[in-house]
């Protein structure tokens, strides 16, 4: 398989950058955003061909959307499926930079 296949883009929609995934980096873990529909072996193998890396193991989890106010008004935030990626010993991803 080619490793510029547009369908790994479609499985990971983007990295996720917070106090909690900045922590989590300095224990060799990487949390992206993925599609609602990626299982954890498309996730692997994405991770592995874009970013050139070994995946140790994949866990996901589904946060389901709630209604938050703001400025008066409610909302509805959308369903989101995050992939918590732990890469092998030795392996980094600098998910500042981009791909």
């Amino acid at each position: 398989m080619n490793t510029n296949d547009p369908r790994h883009y479609d499985v990971i929609l983007s990295p996720v950058i917070t106090e909690k995934a900045t922590n989590a980096s300095e224990h060799g873990k990487v949390i992206f955003k993925v599609a609602l529909t990626a299982t954890k072996p498309q996730i692997k193998e994405a991770v592995e061909k874009l970013f050139d890396v070994k995946v140790k193991s994949v866990n996901t989890l589904r946060r389901r959307g709630k209604w938050k106010a703001f400025k008066g008004r409610f909302g509805l935030q959308s369903t989101t499926k995050r992939a918590v990626v732990t890469l092998e010993e030795g392996q980094k991803i600098d998910v500042t930079t981009g791909l």
